[in-house]
């Protein structure tokens, strides 16, 4: 096994563990203390080779955030601290054919934005 393959394998897994949605920063710091020498250099790599395979998704808001759920669901995400939360509701799910009006639609992202409900307390 190959370093490359080694890191790859601890970002994989520590995303597929997480509930979070966490920060390539996040990533990096969690994965350094499996693998101490490993650089934020290779984890942006690792993450943006699993965002283009489609392992992942990447949630763009602020900062982007990464997430191994692969399942349906949209996401909200605070405006205040930041957090994003999964939303596994019918009603947030977009319904598309193949055959759309507008085109193949080969992937997609919902997200919603207010203030959750710890930053209103």
């Amino acid at each position: 096994m190959t370093r490359n393959t080694q890191q790859k394998e601890a970002v994989k897994e520590y995303l597929m563990k997480v509930c979070s949605h966490p920060t390539a920063e996040n990533i990096y710091l969690s994965v350094k203390k499996k693998i101490p020498n490993i650089s934020k250099g290779t984890v942006y790599r690792v993450l943006n080779s699993f965002v283009e395979s489609g392992d992942i998704k990447e949630i763009l808001s602020d900062v982007s955030h990464y997430d191994g759920d692969l399942r349906e669901h949209a996401h909200f995400i605070c405006k205040k601290c930041g957090n994003v939360s999964d939303l596994f509701d019918n009603k947030s799910k977009i319904v598309y054919t193949e055959n759309s009006q507008i085109g193949k639609i080969d992937d997609w992202q919902l997200n919603f934005y207010g203030i959750c409900k710890k930053c209103l307390r």
